[in-house]
């Protein structure tokens, strides 16, 4: 099986940096391995693109999530391109994702 492409969305680029951005004011060093964690998570999905379960928001099954606590993964299965979407890293404490 060929592993799958996995790919920020800018939304998901923008999101890191801005989580990594509000830890690092107080921890650096907390921010820098957050933000390592996160992307390490997404390259998991390369060869287990179906790793993650359903997002209950949306009734999609290609829309799945992450969950690397207190922050959600959301990501597109793109089967036809063998493409995996990064949509959004969002903390579990926001409301109303939105893709």
């Amino acid at each position: 099986m060929d592993d799958y492409q996995v790919i920020l969305s800018p939304k998901a680029v923008g999101d890191l940096e801005a989580i990594v951005r509000y830890i690092a004011s107080s921890n650096p060093e907390a921010a820098r391995k957050l933000g390592q964690r996160l992307l390490e998570k997404t390259k998991e999905l390369s060869q287990f693109p179906l790793k993650g379960q359903k997002v209950p928001e949306f009734d999609d099954p290609n829309i799945r999530q992450l969950i690397l606590k207190p922050y959600r993964v959301v990501y597109r299965v793109e089967e036809e391109k063998k493409r995996i979407s990064i949509a959004r890293f969002w903390h579990s404490a926001q409301d109303n994702l939105e893709l």
